[in-house]
C-alpha cells in the first residue's frame, strides 16, 4: 500500500469507532449521562480527521505520482464506508430521515456495481465532478447532523436542536437529488465505455 493508500485505510478505522461511540449514548441514555459528554469531542475529532483525510489521500497521490487503479477504488470505498455509517448514526438517532438514506444506500451500491463492471473491462473509473460535489454536501449534512446531536447531547434548548435537524433534512434532500443525479453521468460514463 502506498502512503495515500494507509492514509485512505485510516478511514475503514475511524468509521467503526464513530459508529462504537455514537451509539453508546443513544442505546445506554441513562449510561454516565454526566461523563458521557466525552463523547462528543471523541465524535467531532472522528468526523474531521476522516473528512480532512478524504482531502489529503488523493493529494498525496498525486503529488508523490502514486495514482493507482487499485487508490481509484479503494478511496471512494473508503469514503462511502464512513458516510454511511455516520448517516446510519444520525438515522438511529431520530436526526435524518430512513427514506433519504435509503436512496442514499441504493446509489451507493449502485456506483460500486458499476465500478465493478468497469473493472472487468479494464478501466479504473475515479471520482467524478457530479460525485465530488455530492461528497461535499454529504460532509455538509453529515457536519449539520453532528451539530444537532452535540446540541442534544449537552442538553440545550429543543428548539435549538430542531433547527439543525432541519436544516441538516434539508441538505442531506439536496445531497440525494445530487447523488442521483451523478449516478446518472456515472451510467453515461459505463455506457460509453461499453460501446468503446
Amino acid at each position: 500500500m502506498t502512503i495515500a493508500d494507509k492514509i485512505t485505510f485510516s478511514r475503514l478505522v475511524m468509521a467503526p469507532l464513530f459508529f462504537i461511540v455514537y451509539l453508546l449514548q443513544v442505546f445506554f441514555p441513562r449510561w454516565d449521562a454526566a461523563g458521557a459528554f466525552w463523547t462528543i469531542p471523541v465524535l467531532w475529532l472522528l468526523f474531521i480527521v476522516s473528512e480532512i483525510t478524504d482531502l489529503v489521500d488523493g493529494k498525496v497521490a498525486r503529488g508523490r505520482n502514486e495514482v493507482t487503479d487499485f487508490g481509484k477504488l479503494f478511496d471512494p470505498f473508503a469514503d462511502v464506508l464512513v458516510r454511511i455509517t455516520y448517516f446510519l448514526c444520525f438515522v438511529v438517532d431520530g436526526i435524518l430521515p430512513v427514506l433519504l438514506f435509503l436512496l442514499v444506500l441504493y446509489r451507493e451500491f449502485g456506483i460500486q456495481f458499476l465500478r465493478t463492471l468497469m473493472m472487468k473491462q479494464g478501466i479504473a473509473m475515479g471520482a467524478r465532478w457530479g460525485g465530488k460535489i455530492k461528497a461535499f454536501t454529504y460532509m455538509l449534512s453529515g457536519g449539520v447532523a453532528l451539530i444537532a446531536s452535540t446540541v442534544r447531547r449537552l442538553g440545550m434548548d429543543e428548539s435549538l436542536f430542531s433547527i439543525f435537524k432541519y436544516i441538516a433534512v434539508g441538505i442531506f434532500a439536496v445531497s440525494v437529488i445530487i447523488s442521483v443525479v451523478s449516478f446518472f453521468d456515472y451510467v453515461s460514463v459505463y455506457r460509453k465505455a461499453g460501446k468503446n
